[in-house]
């Protein structure tokens, strides 16, 4: 891992009852999340729809905590702007989403938000050797986007370990990120190929105490 002793844990609101938003992100922060993660979905990038900025705007004073919005829409450079306004604070785009990911980092860095890659299981650590000096956040997919509740793909722990390898040798604090079918079985085995960061949404929504359903996700003490 990078400066964490231990991972962070992202709840994905995407998860959670829309009807009770607001109330359902003060209770993972209550229960001890470190992020929340915000699942922006086109239609047309993935097979599904979401939501917009107008959804982070509205969620924003809830809490101080790092919003993390992972924008699954193609093209992704025309919002960029909107989602910084609503309260971003990281924003992170698919490598596969457009010819021009260096330009987009750039203009990220540029609103002021915390850049971030994001890859699809078919797509390979090398796509993104070029710009491991622009991200703070590199997040790798363990399912195929677009749906919350797919089964964890094992097939990425390879991915990761190889990714933490990129990060180390950059010399960088890279957040090295994972996301899909993350569960209290799966987030050993992505902590131990080298994730630090842990997006889950129903293994904590779906939960009856969203406290217990995030320490679940944490490796427990030594000793």
């Amino acid at each position: 891992m990078t400066t964490a002793t231990r991972p962070l844990i992202a709840p994905s609101i995407l998860a959670a009852d829309f009807a009770r938003l607001g109330e359902e992100v003060d209770a993972i922060v209550q229960a001890g999340a470190d992020w929340i993660h915000l699942d922006v979905m086109d239609g047309h990038f993935v097979p599904n729809i979401s939501f917009g900025p107008q959804i982070v705007k509205a969620l924003r004073p809830r809490t101080k905590l790092p919003f993390d919005v992972h924008l699954m829409i193609e093209p992704a450079d025309p919002y960029l702007e909107a989602f910084s306004k609503a309260g971003a604070d990281h924003i992170l785009i698919h490598i596969e989403a457009g010819p021009h990911a260096h330009r987009s980092l750039q203009q990220i860095r540029a609103l002021g938000a915390k850049p971030g890659i994001v890859l699809c299981p078919a797509t390979p650590p090398e796509a993104i050797s070029e710009i491991m000096d622009m991200v703070d956040v590199i997040l790798v997919m363990t399912v195929n986007p677009g749906f919350g509740g797919q089964k964890f793909l094992a097939s990425q722990l390879t991915k990761i370990s190889r990714l933490r390898d990129m990060i180390t040798k950059s010399g960088r604090d890279i957040r090295l990120a994972v996301d899909g079918g993350i569960d209290p079985a799966t987030a050993p085995q992505a902590i131990a190929a080298g994730a630090d960061v842990l997006i889950a949404g129903s293994a904590i929504y779906a939960q009856p105490d969203y406290k217990s359903a995030i320490e679940a996700l944490r490796p427990a003490p030594a000793g």
